[in-house]
C-alpha cells in the first residue's frame, strides 16, 4: 500500500512520517529528495515553484511509487501534494493509495518554519503554499496542533493500512 502524508511545508510530514515508518516498518521517502537542483535553488532564493517545476518532480516520485506498488511493497511518502492535479499525477497507475492530510493554521505553521534550521524552504513561501492548497476530499484529515507522537498515534487509531482505496475516513478526537 502507498500512503502519502500531505500538506504545506512545516506541517510535520517528515517528522510524523518517520514515527509512522518506525511503527509500521515501512520505508519513508521524502519528496524533497526528488527536487531538481534548480528547484531547490529557486526555493532557497525565496521563489515559489510553478507547475512547470513541479511536473518532472511529481513524475519522478510517481515512477518510484509505481515500481514499489508493482512489487507489492508498502511505502510512506512525505509530499506537499497541494493541488488535486498533483495528487492525480502522483497516484497515476497505482493500485492502492491512501492520503493523510496534515492540516494546520497559517500562524502555527509559520512559527514552525521560522524555528526550522538548515532547510531551504523559507517561511516567506508559506503564503504561496496556502494559496495553492486545494484541500483533499478523499483523505484522512489530521489536525496538527499536538505533538508528533500524539499525531502519529491518532493516525494509527483512525487509519487502517489495509483499507481499500475510496473508503473515506475522518479524524475523530481522542
Amino acid at each position: 500500500m502507498i500512503v502519502i502524508l500531505m500538506g504545506v511545508s512545516g506541517c510535520g510530514k517528515t517528522t510524523i512520517g518517520q514515527i509512522l515508518s518506525g511503527k509500521l516498518g515501512w520505508p519513508l521517502f521524502d519528496a524533497d529528495a526528488f527536487h531538481s537542483a534548480a528547484s531547490i535553488e529557486k526555493m532557497r532564493a525565496g521563489i515559489a515553484l510553478d507547475d512547470a517545476d513541479r511536473w518532472p518532480w511529481l513524475d519522478r516520485m510517481n515512477a518510484m511509487l509505481r515500481e514499489r506498488d508493482a512489487r507489492g511493497a508498502s511505502v510512506l511518502l512525505a509530499c506537499s501534494a497541494l493541488k488535486q492535479a498533483y495528487r492525480d499525477r502522483l497516484s497515476k497507475g497505482i493500485a492502492e493509495i491512501r492520503w493523510i492530510y496534515l492540516k494546520g493554521g497559517f500562524e502555527l505553521i509559520r512559527k514552525r518554519l521560522e524555528a526550522r534550521k538548515g532547510h531551504y524552504m523559507k517561511a516567506g513561501l508559506l503564503e504561496s503554499q496556502f494559496a495553492t492548497l486545494e484541500e483533499p476530499a478523499d483523505a484522512l484529515n489530521v489536525d496538527i496542533d499536538d505533538s508528533p507522537a500524539s499525531i502519529a498515534d491518532s493516525i494509527l487509531k483512525n487509519f487502517s493500512p489495509q483499507r481499500r482505496k475510496g473508503a473515506k475516513e475522518t479524524q475523530r478526537k481522542a
